[in-house]
């Protein structure tokens, strides 16, 4: 199948993320073997089909996270893995069943493919800032949070924040298994991801650009911690492709005052940023900073936010999520 390219695997390649990462990889030259829940939903399919390349290297596989072995085939013959997929709720009737389970049987499940062919060299694995920045410790304005910082189950628990404990112990999860079975493996740890949209649908961390204005008055929102889809993508193929990279990398570009993020909204679009918030400002939050020291060692780069939050709004427009 490869030739003198190299494969890969990209699990969950319908997603936000993993979408502009099968695009950057299919630029590169690689063949893509890529898993879909469902392969024959064109709104999970249709916008990577018609990505450069696709007709001649991409390959799509039905895959499901709580079926051990279904990644057997997709992983087969990959040097790289690079694993997206997990589930996106930030509220949770059944946590257990719908995020926690997914999240870390799934992980397993790739890890456990990999596991059994020695073409795979590294899997990258994408894992959140959620697994790194609720572990109690106070984020004041002179803490620098970095790859050394690990969320706490409990204080996960204590918060009921059910999608932050399922990135928290699937990552757990994934360092075990891959430390155990001599598994090479790196994670990218982004926060809100926006940027402009490949598939039809709207993702969380987009659709809350559209919801901001009104989650602004909360505590939890004060700060907003933001990276481009575009370089979260470009770093998964670093992470793959620069030989010493290693252990975990935070990618926060950006942490930013949520009315300074309102006042850029409203500039691109009068309906984004209330003016009474704008205006009268909303309490302030120490500053903390996240270091970016060693994802900068993998050569990247970062859009500023003005330019990713444009990106973003004229995409909404464009796909009908956003009045012109």
């Amino acid at each position: 199948m490869s030739g003198d390219r190299k494969v890969v695997c990209v699990t969950g390649a319908s997603g936000f993320i993993a979408s502009w990462l099968v695009k950057l990889l299919l630029q590169r030259d690689y063949i893509v073997k890529a898993s879909v829940r469902d392969p024959n939903d064109p709104k999970k399919t249709e916008h990577l089909l018609s990505l450069d390349g696709a007709k001649q290297r991409l390959h799509l596989f039905k895959a499901d996270l709580l079926e051990e072995g279904c990644f057997d085939p997709v992983i087969d013959g990959c040097e790289g893995v690079f694993h997206t997929a997990s589930p996106i709720l930030l509220s949770s009737i059944d946590p257990q069943a719908e995020l926690i389970a997914p999240a870390v049987k799934g992980t397993l499940n790739v890890l456990k493919s990999c596991a059994k062919y020695p073409t795979v060299k590294r899997v990258v694995l994408t894992s959140s800032m959620a697994a790194v920045i609720y572990n109690g410790r106070p984020l004041t304005s002179n803490v620098v949070v970095d790859e050394t910082w690990f969320s706490d189950p409990l204080v996960c628990e204590e918060m009921q924040g059910w999608y932050i404990l399922s990135k928290t112990l699937a990552e757990e999860a994934a360092w075990k298994f891959a430390e155990a079975n001599g598994i090479d493996m790196v994670t990218i740890n982004p926060a809100y991801v926006i940027g402009p949209l490949l598939q039809p649908t709207l993702n969380l961390s987009v659709e809350m650009v559209l919801n901001l204005k009104n989650d602004a008055q909360e505590e939890t929102f004060v700060n907003y911690l933001s990276t481009d889809v575009r370089d979260v993508a470009s770093a998964h193929i670093q992470a793959f492709e620069v030989p010493s990279a290693s252990g975990r990398y935070c990618l926060v570009a950006n942490v930013t005052p949520v009315v300074e993020v309102l006042k850029i909204l409203k500039e691109l679009h009068p309906s984004l940023g209330p003016p009474e918030i704008c205006e009268q400002g909303i309490p302030s939050a120490p500053e903390y900073q996240v270091s970016l020291e060693k994802a900068k060692s993998l050569g990247l780069g970062f859009l500023p936010l003005e330019v990713s939050l444009r990106d973003t709004v004229e995409c909404l427009k464009e796909k009908g999520f956003l009045r012109a």
